[in-house]
């Protein structure tokens, strides 16, 4: 049978429903965490933002509550990057990508230290945070050197500890052990492994295999993607595309209202560029060396049209292009709430 070719707005559309950017949704917190696979947090702020933009009525202790309540975690998780995810996906997606992070920080680093070395430094870490103790960053670079203090934590499973990393202390540096911070759940490595690949295509899919390797930072053999129930589609460049058994699908005429986003979010990275949400002539305004933390952006139509920052107590818009007199309008009203939002 031939497979069902989809349109590039049909991928926005479904890129839009599975991240919660159509409609804001009345889900707990973690329930959204799960649903996006994850919402990217270098930037304290971007997490209230990303939540704001997609669960209705969101307020910002919300979140810092549920970080103190342990009901989600920030870690450093898919490509090394840091992630706000629920605490039930914090040791799945953790033994995911564990193997993989460390292959890859081994070889960045051309064997500067051995596992062996690595070992003992995570051993002395786990020491120092035994029975809830917390450091900050300084503090165990001072313990056991820099160079071994960058990769430590591929070694011995760290958490981010609040008030760090929150709206009101947005450096994230206060560490604790994992296994202190929530319960353990032993984990078989390739269970892990198909639980991210679900989550990455319940939050993104459709998608291609290439789309799936560079979310989840894992080498394309260890996905194991036969093993997995899928669905499979065609782009309309003919690269197959693989999602989860009745995931969303909108029509692709479903209207988009205004969103706001803040940086690093996730639909703008490269394993989304199929989707159109980051259109490709935008992309250099967005992503570039002078700017390697990315800018805030405001959707039109499902796409980037935009950036925005706060500043003197209101969202200060810069459009790449003319928008009509009823976006300007809609753009507008979600301004003035995201501005009260900050306040």
């Amino acid at each position: 049978m031939t497979e069902r070719v989809l349109s590039v707005r049909e991928l926005n559309r479904a890129l839009l429903a599975r991240q919660g950017l159509l409609e804001r949704a009345r889900v707990p917190i973690p329930r959204m965490l799960e649903q996006m696979g994850g919402l990217q947090a270098q930037y304290a702020p971007s997490m209230y933002i990303g939540l704001w933009s997609r669960l209705d009525g969101f307020e910002r202790d919300a979140l810092t509550r549920a970080l103190e309540a342990r009901a989600v975690i920030q870690g450093t998780l898919m490509r090394s990057t840091i992630h706000l995810v629920s605490a039930a996906d914090y040791w799945p997606l953790a033994v995911a990508v564990r193997a993989a992070r460390r292959e890859s920080w081994v070889r960045a680093t051309r064997g500067e230290l051995s596992p062996a070395e690595m070992d003992a430094a995570a051993q002395r870490v786990r020491e120092a945070l035994a029975g809830g103790a917390t450091l900050r960053r300084k503090a165990i670079d001072e313990l056991i050197g820099k160079t071994a203090s960058r990769g430590v934590g591929l070694w011995v499973d760290l958490v981010r500890v609040p008030p760090s990393g929150t709206w009101e202390r947005r450096r994230a540096d206060l560490y604790g052990l994992a296994a202190d911070w929530i319960e353990p759940v032993d984990v078989d490595p390739q269970d892990a492994i198909e639980h991210l690949v679900r989550r990455y295509l319940g939050g993104f899919g459709p998608a291609t295999a290439k789309d799936v390797v560079s979310f989840t930072g894992l080498p394309a053999n260890d996905l194991a993607l036969e093993r997995l129930e899928l669905r499979r589609f065609r782009s309309e460049d003919g690269e197959e595309l693989l999602d989860l058994p009745r995931a969303p699908l909108p029509d692709p005429d479903t209207p988009a209202p205004v969103r706001f986003l803040g940086t690093w979010d996730a639909s703008l990275l490269v394993h989304a560029r199929r989707t159109g949400v980051l259109p490709e002539a935008h992309r250099p305004r967005i992503f570039h060396t002078k700017a390697p933390q990315s800018f805030p952006t405001f959707l039109v139509d499902g796409a980037v049209a935009g950036t925005w920052r706060y500043e003197k107590g209101a969202i200060d818009l810069t459009p790449f292009e003319r928008l009509d007199t009823g976006t300007r309008r809609e753009l507008a009203a979600e301004a003035e709430r995201l501005a009260a939002f900050h306040a």
